[in-house]
């Protein structure tokens, strides 16, 4: 008799117990791209760091301008540009021409833009000509105030932030160079099974390209971390044995891997290498430890098994493509996350992750997990959570109307590559549900 089938979230919770955030290193803040801050950053200096102008046009005194918007002619005494500059004072009566970004002359508490003067517009690299120049006062100033945008001492960002080119931006202007965040993670993927040949290989009689490998390889830098891709292993245990090896030891500086990740060989079929390597007991540093092979209530993804490599984390996924994948987002990429310690910061936990298969909902409401409308029906598998590659197409009732509302429709086999391909999400059927009507909210996992 099959034993119980263990349920998703039980799964993703021991996933989650065999690792741990990785150590913290300092790098170049341009280099910290991707990866996950462990302390909270504060700013070094304002942002801007001196009154400047918003505009193109003149540095004015606002005394000088009266209040009923009349407009006055003043007397044109300079040039300021972007950049280090001499500033003379603007004195009652005069204006200075200013470009956007130039620090603001003393005097000055006003810019007039240049559009609005009698001067019409600034020509590049002809040198000023006026003299005097005639406009009037604004709505509003035109000046971006010292500290406005950020200011010294004030938090940037707080510690399990991610770092995105947006946050570099941000951190640059406000004085950072080098920032402490979690080591980024290295995962070894390896696809297993005599029939694969890797892509752009010749087929022989039997024999299919390798998919799963390049697919979880090109996931695990999606999910923020590096990769290196080992395989396609054939079904024999001690070539399965060599290669896990080798991932320990995966990196080219000596490190090894963080986490192991393979596809196929997990079943009980009689050639599925993956379950009799981890049945053979190890010792003294060789061999699977804390082995850990379940059945999970998902389809596909039933086959599943956690072990230690080498004290490596070690997740072995089905090979179906498409349970692989879905695998994948509900298991491996959660690892990723805490190793990146991204989980542990309690803000940017990843989706997919379920609560309660009775709802899909994720421990975090983050975006990529959505609630949308079935467009049409489709059956459930009771008893287990159905994993439905989906596309997004817009309701029946909002044919014709643009925007209008959008629901999902399977986007073929959930058992086929060629749907995951051309799939918007993943959709979660669960295991309590029979079956999935039109008009049925159902929670999509968004793939893009």
């Amino acid at each position: 008799m099959e034993p119980q089938a263990r349920s998703v979230t039980e799964q993703v919770e021991r996933v989650l117990a065999f690792v741990a955030p990785l150590p913290a290193v300092a790098l170049d803040l341009e280099d910290a791209l991707g990866s996950v801050l462990t302390e909270d950053l504060y700013a070094s200096v304002s942002v801007p760091p001196f009154d400047g102008a918003a505009m193109d046009g003149y540095a004015v005194r606002l005394a000088d301008l009266p209040p009923d918007g009349r407009q006055v002619t003043l007397q044109v005494t300079g040039d300021v540009a972007a950049g280090p500059n001499s500033l003379a004072e603007v004195g009652t009566g005069q204006a200075v021409r200013i470009m956007t970004g130039a620090p603001l002359p003393p005097g000055a508490d006003a810019v007039v833009p240049v559009e609005r003067t009698s001067t019409g517009r600034f020509v590049a690299g002809v040198p000023r000509a006026e003299e005097t120049v005639t406009l009037a006062r604004q709505s509003r100033p035109h000046v971006r105030c010292a500290g406005e945008d950020v200011r010294q001492g004030e938090l940037l960002a707080q510690a399990g932030t991610e770092v995105t080119a947006a946050l570099v931006g941000a951190l640059a202007a406000s004085g950072a160079v080098r920032v402490t965040v979690r080591r980024r993670p290295l995962v070894a993927v390896v696809s297993t099974g005599s029939e694969l040949v890797p892509i752009g290989g010749a087929l022989g009689p039997g024999q299919i390209t390798d998919s799963n490998g390049p697919m979880l390889a090109a996931a695990v830098r999606a999910a923020g971390a590096d990769v290196v891709r080992l395989g396609p292993v054939t079904d024999d245990p001690a070539a399965l044995r060599r290669v896990l090896d080798q991932a320990v030891r995966a990196a080219a500086d000596g490190a090894g891997a963080d986490l192991i990740v393979t596809a196929g060989g997990v079943s009980a079929g009689a050639a599925d290498v993956v379950r009799e390597v981890l049945a053979a007991p190890g010792s003294n540093g060789r061999g699977a430890t804390d082995v850990d092979v379940a059945t999970v209530a998902m389809s596909p993804g039933k086959p599943q098994a956690l072990a230690r490599w080498g004290g490596v984390p070690w997740l072995a996924l089905p090979g179906n493509p498409v349970g692989a994948y879905a695998s994948f987002e509900l298991f491996a990429r959660p690892a990723i996350d805490r190793l990146r310690g991204v989980e542990a910061s309690g803000r940017h936990h990843t989706p997919g992750v379920c609560c309660s298969e009775s709802t899909m909902s994720t421990q975090r409401n983050t975006p990529r997990v959505v609630p949308l409308a079935a467009a049409a029906g489709w059956p459930g598998s009771p008893g287990r959570l159905l994993v439905v590659p989906v596309r997004v197409v817009p309701l029946p009732d909002a044919a014709g109307t643009a925007p209008g509302p959008v629901g999902v429709v399977p986007a073929g086999s959930h058992h086929s590559l060629s749907a995951l391909a051309t799939a918007d999400g993943l959709a979660f059927v669960p295991p309590d549900v029979e079956k999935i009507g039109p008009g049925d909210i159902v929670q999509v996992l968004m793939l893009r």
